[in-house]
């Protein structure tokens, strides 16, 4: 059997029984951008369906070309639209949105008038819709990313688990193999190529599969429905733009945040976030937003992570802890991984743990 074949078939397979885990939501997190993300693996198989398994019958069928080739399109704003709602789960569709319908219109307008184009031109403008739109949404759909990792601080102390960070993954490893198959189509016959380039997506999908459902629930339990008055379009809190409660009752709550911080310590929580602490200090998490970013001019991951690092600090420089190691120490600080402990105590100092500690050592 032709090895090729077999590769297709697994990839095929992989995204087809990938987009039927998301589209069940049997991992049961995330449930509405896990609906989207299955629609465009299941989209995106169409791609080997379409140039490796039923070319001829494209070639002979019209109505089905127009088909395939418009479903195609929609591959990556279905893409998109998953990143929309991991970032927001809140998001509506709102009349303006129609905006997004323009471009498929005027392909699909283009596709029913491929009899009456000239073969060459019709390869140009139907090379230009798809590439030009697909290009513009997987940027969007980085900078919506990009936005998201830096909304999750709102709200989490840890952000590794949360901040989509593999979906960027996905995105870079398209762009490479799309410049790739450009640059070796000049030198590398298409049939010889496509085999190697089939391996990669392989790989890639299976990687999807694992990183996708590892993905946990982003947005902790509460968090959504205590900021469901602000604005529906971002899952951001209001409550640091509109004046809450008196400077008085401020200054109270800095108070009694700075208090359970130091006596409680809950910064050694690794899974510490937004709605945990607002239920320490009884109240919600959109007043307790308020003042760390009023009242300490933090956002809620670099207020929690500057006692965290003030923690680990103590620890490095204490010579009854000289034996133990790094990752121990993170660990004992509140940070769930020696990545984010590494960063943000870098970010927070200028350097990282271990180049702290032996300057440390030497004062």
């Amino acid at each position: 059997m032709d090895i090729n074949l077999i590769i297709i078939a697994l990839l095929v397979g992989g995204l087809i029984s990938l987009a039927f885990i998301k589209l069940s939501n049997s991992i049961n997190v995330n449930r509405k951008a896990n609906i989207y993300f299955g629609i465009f693996l299941l989209l995106w198989s169409t791609f080997w369906l379409d140039e490796m398994i039923i070319p001829k019958y494209l070639e002979r069928n019209y109505s089905v070309f127009v088909i395939v080739r418009f479903i195609q399109l929609l591959t990556t704003i279905a893409f998109y639209l998953s990143i929309v709602f991991y970032a927001n789960p809140n998001y509506k569709y709102k009349a303006s949105d129609l905006k997004h319908a323009v471009v498929p219109v005027m392909f699909l307008a283009l596709l029913l008038s491929k009899p009456y184009i000239k073969t060459g031109l019709f390869q140009l403008l139907y090379l230009i819709f798809l590439l030009g739109f697909s290009l513009f949404y997987t940027l969007l759909a980085y900078l919506r990313i990009n936005k998201h990792q830096k909304d999750i601080e709102l709200f989490s102390s840890n952000k590794e688990s949360i901040d989509l960070n593999w979906i960027k993954q996905i995105i870079y490893t398209i762009i490479l193999a799309v410049s790739i198959v450009a640059l070796y189509n000049m030198y590398v016959p298409t049939a010889q190529l496509n085999i190697y380039m089939n391996i990669f997506f392989l790989c890639v999908v299976y990687s999807v599969t694992y990183f996708s459902i590892r993905q946990k629930e982003i947005y902790p339990k509460g968090y959504l429905e205590d900021i469901a008055d602000s604005d529906d379009t971002e899952p951001e809190i209001k409550a640091a733009k509109n004046k809450l409660m008196s400077d008085l009752e401020l200054e109270q709550k800095k108070s009694k945040l700075l208090k359970l911080m130091q006596e409680e310590e809950p910064y050694l929580d690794s899974e510490l976030n937004l709605i945990k602490l607002s239920e320490l200090m009884q109240t919600s998490g959109h007043e307790l937003s308020y003042v760390i970013n009023n009242g300490f001019n933090e956002n809620f991951f670099n207020f929690i992570n500057s006692y965290r690092v003030q923690k680990a600090q103590e620890l490095l420089k204490n010579p009854e802890y000289d034996k133990m190691t790094i990752l121990w120490i993170g660990f004992e600080s509140g940070f769930n991984s020696k990545t984010s402990f590494n960063t943000t105590f870098k970010k927070m100092t200028s350097y990282t743990p271990s180049e702290y500690r032996k300057r440390s050592s030497t004062l």
